[in-house]
Formats: C-alpha cells, sequence, structure tokens
C-alpha cells in the first residue's frame, strides 16, 4: 500500500479537541495500515509541533496524542505550517526534533502528486 500517500491537514488544536483528535488518528491509522503519512499542523494545531503540548491534551475514550504524533513521526513525516509558526511566536528551533516547518509551495507540491489524498480537519 506505500504507493498510497495521505496527507493530512490539521487545523483544529483543544479550541476543537474531536476535530484535532480525528486527524492524528486517521493519520497514525493509515500509517498502520501501509500508507506513506504526512500530518501538517496549521492553525490553533502548531502547538503541537512544541514538547509537552500533545501530552496536556486530553479527550476522553481516545489515544493520547503524544502516542499517536510519535506513531506519525517514528514512520511518517509532519510538518508545521510557516506562517502558522509564525503568528504564534514558534521559532524554527523550538519544535520537536522531527517535525520541519515548511510552507504552502510544499503543502501544494505534496498533494499534487498521482496518488496522493488530502484530509483537511
Amino acid at each position: 500500500m506505500k504507493s498510497t500517500k495521505l496527507v493530512v491537514k490539521v487545523m483544529a488544536g483543544s479550541d476543537d479537541p474531536e476535530r484535532c483528535a480525528q486527524a492524528f488518528t486517521v493519520a497514525a491509522t493509515a500509517l498502520a495500515s501501509g500508507a506513506d503519512v504526512s500530518l501538517w499542523l496549521t492553525g490553533e494545531a502548531a502547538w503541537f509541533a512544541l514538547p509537552g503540548k500533545c501530552e496536556e491534551f486530553e479527550l476522553p475514550h481516545s489515544a493520547k496524542l503524544s502516542d499517536l504524533r510519535d506513531a506519525i513521526l517514528s514512520a511518517g513525516k509532519i510538518t508545521l505550517c510557516t506562517q502558522c509558526a509564525v503568528r504564534r511566536g514558534i521559532s524554527d528551533g523550538d519544535q520537536i526534533p522531527g517535525i520541519v516547518i515548511a510552507g504552502a509551495a510544499s503543502f501544494v507540491e505534496e498533494i499534487l502528486h498521482p496518488n496522493v489524498q488530502a484530509l483537511v480537519y
């Protein structure tokens, strides 16, 4: 199934916990199913690029966000939106190791390839 790539863009954070958790869950599940996964942290989800923020997140009957993040980082890719980081005062180097910062051009380049499915939460 590695020929299929899933790009998940999550804009929701602690402000909309169910939508946020669903995005991380779908990304981790797709990865476990053999898909190539790229998770983009945008909007309020940008905070989850910082150490300790996923660990603070709680949603009853949901997997720990930090466990989902770690699973995605272990075999997939997590990207923090450049503009979203700047608006929140997040500088390159503040993020968890392995999370890259990139902008809209990189996102568009990822989703315009054949065999790519994109989801936005």
